[in-house]
């Protein structure tokens, strides 16, 4: 009795030529999307922040302290000191009322060197010069986001939904028109985290092959380029403003702790200490110091010509920190007392402002920040400018958190961890300070995660969860609904436009738009 030998499978048919060109078309299509898509998206942020940019010619809000101060770091290399009721004059080109007297400013002062370019290169006659930093610094956030949201989701399409709702948001519009510090720091925290992002994509085979050479041994990976970069990123955050610290902080410590759980799954044996001792060190290295070299860089200015407290340490041989070696230059010593300074400032700020609000308020946008505000014709037609988010993003996003939440603990999806992370550090710590002057636009920081946020819950609601695609009719349903949410949010937009530009409009359409108390 004979077995026969198995027969050599049939070689596969070559495919036709209908479907190499159907396969070339589909390539080429999402070629020209990855093109298209970011370009798209960048005409669309310049075009809705460059809209009537000088609607209200005048220093608006907190603009009386940014602008005459980028204004000033050009011209001296540091913050001055103004006269008495300064911006009538200024506004009108004249800047007679400037000293060259240093002035005591509370933030670092890289995002003032970043806004002032426009002063620097066109004069600072025209608003269009005060702002048109701050819009372009608005739409490179609305580019890094979809690139984020790209990233994570591996969609040109769910990257371009997550720029297209940045850019159509009520509240990222107005901070892109408006020369303040916040956006200029959420753009370098979105930078930080992306690099991390960048960082990831190959950390988990990095590890293996580690392993296959060296065997169990925790390893400690310095050649790391992009953890450099982002080191540089949350630096210059924290050089915008100290709350980027917090950003540095807690992805700093994701950073480490994705590379032992790399290495837990490389060796089966357990989470180890080691791994912390060793890449822990090593990310520090990487990481912190980058940081801490670009914010004390931003402060050339100070140390080439001069601010306040730069001499301090110099005036009197008992103005010395006391816990710094004393072979430490004197300049140091001036520096970091004027950080003590500035942090002592921050902690006792509690001045009562109209539209102050504390972190708890955010979440569901009970008291927006007024920026101008206008009134002709006795009262009947009005003018108003507030950094108000659009509703339908920032409501579905307060959803998703709790949503976020939930399925974090059901998939534990590292990108979504890392999503609710950067949210997280963006208004956690703000719960701690309930009684400091704050403000609900400091939510800029993480609004580019929180859109992302939503963006990854929606794309599982169309395409089901990593290793369960959804059904047909499910897709068609979830699609449905995604249209339909942007259409809403698209309607919103229009419709509170007048809130976000400043259009005059009769008082009684106006009130159509204050849904809360607080909006007023």
């Amino acid at each position: 009795m004979t077995v026969d030998s198995p027969q050599p499978a049939p070689p596969a048919p070559a495919p036709s030529f209908a479907q190499r060109l159907q396969r070339f078309n589909t390539v080429k299509s999402r070629r020209v999307a990855a093109i298209v898509t970011p370009i798209a998206l960048l005409a669309l942020a310049l075009a809705v922040r460059l809209v009537n940019l000088d609607q209200f010619p005048i220093l608006v809000f907190d603009e009386t302290y940014y602008v005459k101060d980028a204004y000033t770091l050009y011209l001296h290399g540091y913050e001055t000191r103004w006269g008495d009721e300064p911006n009538p004059a200024f506004e009108a080109g004249d800047d007679s009322a400037m000293s060259d007297e240093p002035s005591f400013v509370v933030h670092p002062p890289l995002g003032k060197w970043i806004l002032g370019i426009g002063m620097a290169l066109f004069g600072f006659e025209s608003p269009w010069a005060w702002r048109l930093p701050a819009v372009l610094v608005g739409a490179a956030l609305v580019l890094v986001t979809y690139f984020i949201a790209k990233g994570i989701t591996r969609s040109t399409f769910w990257g371009g939904v997550a720029g297209y709702l940045l850019a159509i948001d009520s509240q990222a519009i107005v901070m892109s028109r408006t020369v303040l510090l916040d956006t200029v720091l959420a753009l370098f925290v979105a930078l930080g985290i992306g690099a991390l992002f960048l960082d990831r994509r190959h950390a988990p085979a990095r590890v293996v092959r580690w392993m296959q050479e060296h065997g169990r041994w925790r390893p400690a990976f310095l050649l790391r380029p992009w953890l450099i970069v982002a080191g540089v990123a949350f630096g210059a955050a924290a050089a915008t403003k100290w709350s980027g610290l917090y950003f540095l902080a807690a992805f700093g410590l994701w950073s480490v702790l994705m590379d032992v759980l790399d290495q837990w799954k490389a060796t089966k044996r357990g989470i180890s200490w080691l791994g912390f001792l060793t890449q822990g060190p090593a990310s520090f290295l990487l990481v912190v110091v980058p940081a801490a070299a670009t914010y004390v860089v931003s402060y050339a200015g100070w140390f080439l010509r001069g601010g306040y407290y730069r001499n301090w340490a110099e005036e009197d041989a008992a103005n010395r920190i006391s816990w710094l070696p004393d072979w430490l230059p004197l300049d140091v010593h001036s520096f970091v007392h004027y950080q003590i300074s500035t942090y002592e400032f921050h902690v006792e700020l509690t001045k009562d402002h109209a539209f102050q609000s504390p972190a708890i308020e955010w979440l569901l946008m009970l008291r927006p920040t007024g920026f101008a505000s206008e009134s002709h014709d006795d009262g009947a037609v009005v003018q108003y400018v507030s950094a108000m988010p659009n509703p339908f993003i920032w409501w579905a996003g307060t959803v998703a958190i709790f949503v976020g939440l939930f399925m974090f603990g059901r998939t534990m999806n590292t990108a979504l961890g890392a999503t609710l992370l950067a949210i997280a550090a963006g208004y956690v710590p703000w719960l701690l300070y309930p009684d400091r002057t704050i403000f609900s636009f400091y939510t800029i920081v993480y609004t580019p995660f929180l859109i992302i946020l939503i963006v990854i819950l929606l794309r599982w609601l169309v395409c089901g969860l990593p290793g369960s695609p959804a059904s047909p009719d499910r897709r068609l349903a979830g699609s449905i609904f995604v249209g339909g949410y942007l259409l809403l949010v698209t309607i919103a937009y229009a419709f509170w436009s007048p809130v976000t530009y400043g259009y005059p409009i009769d008082q009684q359409w106006m009130r159509l738009r204050y849904w809360l108390p607080g909006w007023r």
